[in-house]
């Protein structure tokens, strides 16, 4: 089994895409930071809208969202790759537009945004996924993916912190936000389309990829929806863990999600690269003993309530943050190694509905358990978290093509491009 253990940057941000596509990136991360975590707010300030319309209308987007996903899969599979990925940020676009276009009171545009946003938001993951399958090989793409990741969350972060300065501005602060989020996407969506990255499936299973249906990876979608929880602990769970019940300041969940960025954007590439030894299905199952852990040590340091209670949670926060990363970098991973090319975009696509099904469902689930105690909702997440584990571990790998291994004379990075019936165009 061939690893990476040294990280050359020139060559991580080829197997990404190329330096168009990495700029693409941090234009639509930073973005989407602007206005994402303030959406809510802009229907209720701007728009004048009840809470509960809203945020009705934001779930029915990512629903829709996720019904979307067969037929984005169906179009990775016939080839298409950067005009993917620049759909998916032109959607987003659209729905910037008609929020910025709807009067006040006006529910139904805003779900229409809503919508629009919820489709783009869902279809850039398989999209960039497959991307990047396409471009990098083996371990290097586990990297490549890791570093997609790494720079999404410091654009998010810096989006978000921009965004938080200008919200003293009130109402015309975030109308602002949401037209230079608009701008931003259209500038991304630019950069990608301009990468003109496309697989030619057919060259691929001629080459010996397998064709007929995507892997069905029963257990690892199952699980996948569990370990989609640890993303929403720093932002759901921890703070209302410390503010409901352990009485803390704000202060302390707002620095616990700081340092949970800052984690994943310094430690997810070295991290990745430092589990390549392992086998990827081994390293997700490790994640997930590493999460349990972590929800473990939450629920021992918020049973009894005393001083030390806020800072051992931030402690227990960076193992939970490791969990994550770990996670993070074998999980899409995994599936771009079980899919063989022909039906990669299929597979990339019923993994991000169990990620979209997991994100959707965990607010309610987390809050419902912790309005009954700490043992409830850490007992809980840690159960099912290894109980996930132990299903990714033990699941058998039939029909699939697992690419750890560096054909003869393969190049630091990629096979030729040739030999997999890749057509670059403008990638540099």
């Amino acid at each position: 089994m061939a690893t990476t253990t040294k990280i050359h940057a020139r060559a991580l941000l080829r197997a990404s895409g190329g330096p168009r596509y990495a700029i693409a990136l941090a234009v639509d991360a930073l973005g989407t930071g602007l206005l994402r975590p303030f959406l809510l707010l802009y229907g209720v300030m701007v728009l004048r809208l009840s809470a509960s319309a809203t945020g009705i209308a934001m779930t029915a987007g990512i629903v829709v969202g996720l019904v979307c996903m067969p037929a984005v899969g169906r179009w990775l599979d016939r080839g298409a790759r950067s005009t993917v990925v620049a759909a998916s940020m032109l959607l987003r676009v659209l729905g910037v537009a008609l929020l910025l276009a709807a009067p006040a009171g006006h529910v139904w545009l805003f779900a229409t945004a809503a919508l629009f946003l919820g489709i783009g938001n869902q279809a850039w993951p398989a999209a960039h996924a497959a991307l990047v399958a396409t471009v990098a090989h083996g371990r290097e793409r586990d990297a490549a993916l890791a570093g997609g990741r790494a720079l999404r969350n410091a654009g998010l972060g810096t989006g978000a912190l921009l965004a938080t300065a200008c919200l003293t501005g009130g109402t015309t602060a975030l109308q602002a936000l949401a037209a230079v989020t608009g701008l931003a996407y259209l500038a991304a969506a630019a950069l990608a389309w301009s990468v003109r990255l496309r697989a030619h499936p057919a060259a691929v299973t001629a080459k010996g990829g397998a064709s007929g249906p995507a892997p069905r990876m029963r257990a690892l979608l199952a699980a996948n929806v569990v370990y989609v929880f640890c993303l929403n602990v720093p932002e759901i769970a921890v703070p209302l863990v410390l503010v409901t019940q352990l009485h803390a300041s704000p202060l302390w969940s707002a620095a616990i999600f700081v340092a949970n960025t800052v984690l994943v954007v310094a430690l997810q590439v070295p991290v990745t690269v430092l589990m390549s030894r392992f086998s990827r299905r081994t390293v997700l199952a490790l994640a997930g003993v590493v999460l349990a852990a972590s929800y473990l040590g939450f629920l021992a340091a918020t049973s009894p309530e005393h001083r030390w209670s806020a800072p051992a949670v931030a402690a227990v926060s960076v193992v939970c943050a490791i969990g994550e990363i770990i996670y993070a970098g074998s999980a899409t991973a995994l599936v771009t190694a079980l899919a063989p090319s022909p039906v990669l975009g299929r597979a990339l696509s019923r993994f991000q509905l169990s990620t979209g099904f997991g994100l959707a469902v965990s607010p309610a689930v987390m809050t419902s358990l912790a309005s009954h105690g700490p043992a409830a909702l850490w007992g809980s997440l840690a159960a099912s978290t290894l109980l996930s584990a132990s299903a990714v571990a033990t699941e058998k790998d039939q029909g699939t093509q697992l690419s750890d291994s560096r054909p003869p004379g393969e190049s630091e990075l990629v096979n030729s491009a040739a030999a997999r019936g890749v057509d670059r165009g403008a990638l540099p």
